[in-house]
């Protein structure tokens, strides 16, 4: 009896026992079954995504060069060492941090984006004005060489032909003052000519009308071998013959003198119209050629002032051009890495950051799945009891 009524009280001990535990436990043993049992149970697969995480993030940064990856390895690690507060998801300051992370790396790649964008329109356009300016530097230069070239061929030719006028005007002047000269000479000579011609004439007229035709004088030269007349005066026939032969002589070589001057003077003056004529076409010509090539060479020294203005002013602006292109090469192209290679970097970058998130999100599904298995043991643990 002693026995029986010992184990009633056992039973009624242990029943109220239980009631009390079913009244007062339940929130206590589903808070140590869920977070303890069930985070024991999954501590070593937590520990080991946050430890994948953060030496994700750690290779990241050293793989490039990243000071802002490795500072966030560093704070997601002292997430992880210190844990979160009031029983908080342990994942979800270390997931705001990631995606805080992505978000600034986003930005700074659209901003990059946009500025190479900015980059590939402005260099173009300013590569396509520096080449049409120094396309129309030069062409100005080639118009300018080619005229300054051709005005200087023309001022020579232009000094040869004033040298050839000056020329052709001594060559004239001497002509002129040799034609005068001849011609006075000739004057002279013909003067002098005719004189001794008319000369020579009127003495023969006067011998031949004192003496007589020829024939007379040479019958008067034959009755002289006739026997011996008597002794009177007598014309000296035989001397006044030989004075006018002689005189016919000199009167044939006189008009033969004469006539030579005259054919001489005449061949002279016709000669020297000619030159003259010729001088006067050739100085007519040259002057005109002269005054055509002045024209030419003037103009084109005036092509050359003004293509040299315009020039100076399109190098002006060359400079100008220059000088921008010189800043916006710096700002896109003198950088120690190249658009392509950032874009590269920072795409891996948010993928390797993307890959931490998903990670931290598998890992969280994970425990989510734990609590609420924890939940459904620790109840069927009381409903047991």
């Amino acid at each position: 009896d002693a026995t029986v009524a010992g184990r009633t009280e056992e039973l009624k001990v242990i029943a109220e026992a239980k009631q009390i535990l079913m009244d007062t436990s339940n929130g206590a043993v589903s808070q140590t079954y869920s977070f303890v049992q069930a985070g024991a149970a999954m501590s070593s697969s937590m520990d080991l995504a946050r430890s994948e995480v953060v030496v994700l993030i750690r290779k990241l940064a050293k793989t490039h060069h990243s000071a802002a990856l490795s500072q966030l390895a560093s704070r997601v690690a002292a997430v992880e060492r210190y844990g979160a507060a009031n029983g908080e998801d342990p994942f979800a300051k270390v997931r705001g941090l990631i995606q805080s992370m992505i978000e600034k790396l986003e930005r700074e790649h659209e901003a990059e984006a946009t500025e190479k964008a900015w980059c590939d329109e402005n260099l173009a356009k300013t590569e396509a004005k520096k080449g049409e300016l120094e396309d129309d530097v030069a062409k100005m230069t080639a118009k300018i060489d080619s005229a300054a070239s051709s005005s200087a061929k023309l001022k020579e030719e232009v000094k040869v032909l004033q040298e050839e006028l000056a020329a052709l005007s001594r060559e004239q002047a001497e002509m002129d003052k040799l034609r005068l000269e001849t011609h006075e000479d000739y004057k002279v000579a013909k003067a002098d000519l005719e004189l001794g011609l008319s000369g020579v004439r009127k003495a023969l007229s006067v011998l031949r009308e004192y003496y007589g035709s020829s024939t007379a004088l040479v019958q008067a030269g034959a009755s002289a071998e006739q026997p011996a007349a008597p002794v009177k005066f007598s014309k000296a026939g035989g001397a006044g013959s030989s004075i006018i032969g002689i005189l016919e002589v000199v009167e044939s070589d006189f008009a033969k003198n004469l006539a030579k001057e005259e054919a001489e003077e005449a061949d002279a003056e016709s000669e020297y119209q000619k030159v003259t004529q010729e001088n006067k076409i050739s100085k007519a010509t040259k002057t005109q050629d002269e005054k055509y090539k002045t024209q030419s060479f003037k103009s084109l020294d005036k092509t050359v002032t003004e293509y040299s203005s315009d020039r100076e002013a399109t190098n002006t602006e060359l400079a100008a051009v220059l000088e921008y292109y010189g800043k916006v090469k710096e700002r896109c192209i003198a950088k120690p890495e190249s658009y392509e290679a950032r874009k590269a970097r920072r795409e891996a970058e948010i993928e390797g950051l993307k890959q931490a998130l998903k990670i931290l999100q598998d890992e969280t599904a994970l425990m989510q799945r734990g609590r609420r298995a924890g939940r459904r043991h620790s109840h069927a643990f009381l409903a047991a009891q």
